[in-house]
Parts: C-alpha cells; structure tokens; sequence
C-alpha cells in the first residue's frame, strides 16, 4: 500500500492536485481522507463562540482518530469517516464508509505537523503557492461555500489564517519531499505523482 499526504497552505490549491491526479485513473481506484473531516465537533458552543474557533491550529483537529483510521485502512479494514460542516461547525451523526485501497491520499493544510501522521505517510508533498493568489482563493470560497462576508474572510484571514500559516504550516514544508509550486497548473508534478501511483496500481 502507498500512501501519500499531500499538505499546504488554506487555497494554496491542494485539492485541486489531487482531483487532478484522480482524474487520471479509474472509479475507486484510490482512497481520498480529508483532514477537514476530522475537525473536532464543536455542537456545544453558542453561534458568537464557533465564529472565534481557529480552524489553521493544529488543535483544532482530531489527530488521534485521523492517525487511527490511516493505520486501520494500512492494515486493510474500511473506516467510518466523519462528516463536518463548516456552516454548522459540528459533526454529523453519519460518516462516510472509505475502503482500503492499494493508494490512499491523505489531504490538507496541517497533516504534515503531526509527526505519528508522518511516519505513516510514504510519499510527502506540499503545494505551495505565493500568499497572495492564496488569499484571493480563500476570499471567493469563504463567501460561496462558507457563507462569510469578506470583511469576515478578512478578520480571520489576519487573525488566524496567516499567522497560523507562518507558524506551523509553512515551516512543514520542511518534512516534504516533494513540493508543488504553481498547485494544480504545475502539470510536470502531477504527472510524476500520477507515474508513482500508476506503478503501485499495476
């Protein structure tokens, strides 16, 4: 089994790498764990709270249950993996059944912090993209799909996305071996990924 963890920073383009990887090969044929599954649930705090929650920590992240369900889908057995919200904050009582796969991509912006999630990655890759294009990103998906305003965007941005990224997020880039420049536009990097993963398929 191969496992990858692709990192990098909040719309540095991360998911768009691995969708385009995916893209290169049949239904199924690889298993996606997102980190973004694994928020802790936060069903206990009143709306003004859940608006102060830091999702750029690494606290903010379940890594105990992310680090058990990579080393139950290693040894062969399906997960549960859970489902959150972002709009709600919270968990949903469903989770999603993932199989083990002879690939399985492990996705999102602090997976590479966690050394016990490290050891368990074989392939360790960061995308890296400059701050500002990141920022534009960020701005249109947290006013489409998360419902904020940019003034809001804006405030997080400054008070917990980029001093988050400066702090944890960008010094582990050290631990990677490969790193993406340019996310899912650097078509030479997602042609080598794609290579190693068609080999183990084979």
């Amino acid at each position: 089994m191969l496992i990858i963890g692709i990192a990098g920073g909040t719309g540095s383009g991360k998911t768009t790498v691995v969708k385009k990887i995916i893209e290169k090969f049949p239904k199924n044929e690889v298993a996606i764990l997102s980190q973004d599954s694994y928020y802790k649930d936060n069903s206990h705090l009143n709306q003004n709270e859940k608006k102060k929650i830091n999702f750029d920590h690494p606290n903010s992240l379940e890594f105990d249950l992310l680090v058990k369900d990579v080393k139950k889908l290693k040894n062969g057995k399906s997960i549960n993996q859970p489902i959150y919200s972002y709009l709600t904050c919270e968990r949903s009582k469903k989770t999603i059944i993932v199989k083990a796969k002879n690939v399985i991509i492990v996705e999102g912006i602090l997976i590479l912090t966690n050394k016990e999630l490290r050891k368990l990655l074989d392939i360790k890759v960061f995308v890296h993209t400059e701050a500002d294009k990141r920022l534009i990103r960020v701005i249109r998906r947290d006013t489409i799909e998360r419902g904020r305003s940019v003034d809001e965007t804006l405030r997080r941005y400054e008070k917990f996305v980029r001093p988050m990224h400066l702090q944890f997020i960008e010094p582990s880039k050290t631990y990677a071996d490969i790193i993406v420049p340019q996310g899912g536009k650097n078509k030479v990097a997602i042609e080598i990924l794609s290579t190693i993963i068609q080999k183990w398929l084979l």
